[in-house]
C-alpha cells in the first residue's frame, strides 16, 4: 500500500508538472500583455519598459526554467494587473470555489442516489422512466443556458432568489443548482445501472430467500458492491464541477476561482493563470488520490500491491 502510493505521488506530479508547462506555453502565446496593461496612447519605449519590468524580454527558455523553480516554492511571481502575488489572489478567491463545489455536490448526492436507486429497483415503472428522461434532460443542456434560464425564471420571473452573489444563503442556491444539473443526470444514471448489474448476484437473490427486508437487501447489499463505480463518477464529477465552475462563476458573478481565471485570461495577466491551474490541477489529482484510497475502506478484497 505505501509503496502504491509512492508511485501515485509520484505519477500525480508528472500530471502537474505537464499541465503546467502546457499553460505556460498557452499563455505566452495568447498575446502581448502590455496592450491592456498601457493606455493606447502609450509610445513604443513605454511598452518595452513594461515589457522588460515584466520579464518577458528574457529568452523563453529561460523564462521557462525560472518558472519551474518558483512553482516549485508555490511563487508564480506578482500578478500583471494588480501588482499582488498572484497564489495570494488564488488563495483569497478558493473558499468561494470550495464553498460553490460543496454545495452543489451536496445537491447532487441527495437527489442523484435515491433517483438512482429507486429507478434500479423500478425497472420500467413511472419511477424509472421519468427519473431518467429528468437525468438525460440535465445530460442535454448547456451549463451556461441553463444557468441564464434559471436566473430568467427564478430570480427576473417569480423574484424568488437573487440571480448574483452576495445575498446570504440564498445566493448560492442558483449557481450551485446549475453547476450540479449535469453531474446529478450523470450519477443518478450510472447509479441506476450500478444498481441493476448487483440486484442480479446470486448474493442478493440468496438475500432475499433467507427473509432480510428489502431496505437490508438494497441498501445494505446491493448498494455497498454498487458504490465503487458510483464513487469513481463522483470523484469525476468533482474534477468537472471545478472546471464547470469557469462558466458558473462568470454567468452568477460569483467571486471565485474560476471568475479570477477567466479575468485574468481576458486581461493576459500570465502569472494569475498559471497559479489557477495549478492549484485546480492540484486539487483534481488529490481528489482521485484520496478516492483510491477510500476503495479499500469500502471493499477490504481491494488490495494495493
Amino acid at each position: 500500500m505505501n509503496r502504491y502510493l509512492i508511485k501515485r505521488l509520484f505519477h500525480s506530479l508528472i500530471v502537474i508538472l505537464g499541465i503546467s508547462t502546457i499553460v505556460f506555453i498557452i499563455t505566452h502565446l495568447t498575446g502581448d500583455p502590455t496592450n491592456l496593461l498601457l493606455p493606447p496612447e502609450a509610445g513604443e519605449a513605454q511598452r518595452k519598459l513594461l515589457w522588460e519590468q515584466l520579464g518577458l524580454g528574457r529568452p523563453l527558455y529561460i523564462q521557462f526554467l525560472e518558472f519551474l523553480k518558483n512553482m516549485v516554492q508555490g511563487d508564480f511571481g506578482q500578478s500583471f494587473r494588480h501588482q499582488m502575488p498572484a497564489m495570494s489572489l488564488i488563495l483569497a478567491a478558493l473558499p468561494a470555489t470550495i464553498k460553490l463545489t460543496l454545495a452543489a455536490m451536496t445537491i447532487t448526492l441527495v437527489i442523484s442516489i435515491p433517483v438512482g436507486i429507486l429507478s434500479a429497483t423500478r425497472p420500467g415503472s413511472l419511477y424509472d422512466r421519468a427519473g431518467m428522461f429528468l437525468a438525460l434532460l440535465g445530460q442535454s443542456m448547456p451549463v451556461y443556458w441553463a444557468g441564464l434560464m434559471m436566473i430568467l425564471l427564478f430570480a427576473v420571473k417569480l423574484g424568488w432568489l437573487p440571480s448574483t452573489s452576495g445575498a446570504g444563503f440564498k445566493s448560492i442556491i442558483l449557481p450551485a443548482c446549475t453547476l450540479g444539473m449535469f453531474s446529478t443526470a450523470a450519477i443518478a444514471r450510472f447509479t441506476r445501472s450500478s444498481m441493476l448489474d448487483v440486484l442480479d448476484a446470486d448474493y442478493v437473490t440468496t438475500a432475499r430467500i433467507k427473509g432480510l427486508s428489502e431496505y437490508s437487501v438494497v441498501l445494505k447489499h446491493a448498494l455497498k458492491n454498487a458504490a465503487i463505480p458510483v464513487i469513481t463518477m463522483t470523484s469525476l464529477q468533482m474534477g468537472r464541477m471545478l472546471a464547470g465552475a469557469v462558466i458558473v462563476e462568470t454567468i452568477f458573478s460569483w467571486p471565485g476561482l474560476g471568475r479570477m481565471a477567466v479575468q485574468a485570461i481576458y486581461n493576459r495577466d500570465y502569472p494569475v493563470v498559471q497559479a489557477a491551474v495549478f492549484v485546480a490541477s492540484v486539487i483534481f489529482v488529490l481528489i482521485n488520490l484520496l478516492v483510491d484510497i477510500l476503495y479499500t475502506t469500502i471493499d477490504p478484497r481491494i488490495k494495493y500491491r
